[in-house]
């Protein structure tokens, strides 16, 4: 299964689709201020685009919550199997384009996609439209101003969820942006949009982990390195730390890069 048309009556979204589907207005805006932080950090610690490392969140969200993958077409409801993030990109003529990137949880993949179709399109002037296969989530970076918030279109014509944001505002350690996020309501409620927002504040969060700074953990007896590491957001409680050179086990416990050894080895040597 790709692309099909599916009787709203056999889905979730059926009371919706009677309620919204003709409404003279069925489009709902969510505004939520994130901290980009990690975005930023990846971005320069990895030479990654900050806009790619965005649009992969946004996916990623989206990926577990499976009211996107129907969407309120003309006067159908389309049922797909697959997302892609669309972003807007600065052509060579001074105007913009589109180009859709298909989602993959594989960030490499992902990155390499954006990098090969922002590149193409830009070039060409030719928008990279996925819309046949894909239910596609817009984007709209305005990154020369901040925003506090934006409201798309309301024509009936583009019924895709959408999303806006401008240029991210530094408050002491934290990256502040406010991003817009605007969904039809026959595809999905405000539950579903909160749940939405939330699992892309995780996955921005999450990134966390790709710039966490990282150490061996040494032996507390000889002080060779042993086969174990440890980041400065991990937690180790009682953990029986085992030295390859000169074989001996100790307990340890480990927070914020500090190991502290909680039992010295036995005189006799332990092997594995």
């Amino acid at each position: 299964m790709s692309v099909k048309e599916i009787n709203p009556k056999e889905t979730t979204r059926a009371s919706a689709f009677e309620l919204w589907m003709e409404a003279p207005n069925p489009m709902v805006t969510f505004f939520k201020t994130y901290d980009v932080m990690p975005l930023i950090k990846v971005s320069k610690k990895y030479d990654m685009k900050f806009n790619m490392l965005l649009d992969f969140c946004i996916g990623k969200a989206a990926a577990s919550v499976k009211e996107f993958y129907l969407l309120p077409v003309g006067n159908k409801l389309i049922q797909y199997d697959k997302l892609a993030v669309n972003t807007i990109v600065a052509n060579k003529d001074g105007e913009v384009s589109s180009c859709d990137i298909a989602y993959t949880d594989n960030l490499e993949k992902f990155n390499a996609d954006y990098l090969r179709y922002t590149t193409e399109v830009q070039g060409t002037c030719i928008d990279h439209d996925l819309s046949e296969e894909y239910m596609v989530i817009g984007t709209s970076a305005i990154v020369n101003v901040e925003l506090d918030g934006a409201i798309g279109m309301n024509s009936g014509i583009f019924n895709n969820p959408f999303m806006i944001w401008g240029k991210y505002r530094i408050d002491g350690d934290k990256a502040l942006l406010s991003i817009s996020f605007q969904f039809h309501h026959t595809q999905m409620d405000g539950a579903h949009a909160g749940k939405f927002l939330k699992n892309l504040q995780e996955e921005i969060e999450r990134n966390k982990r790709m710039i966490a700074k990282t150490e061996w953990v040494l032996c507390p007896v000889c002080g060779n390195k042993t086969r174990d590491k440890i980041r400065e957001d991990t937690i180790l409680k009682n953990y029986p730390l085992y030295c390859p050179k000169c074989k001996q086990q100790t307990l340890i416990e480990a927070q914020n890069l500090q190991v502290t050894v909680i039992r010295e080895p036995d005189a006799q040597t332990q092997s594995r």
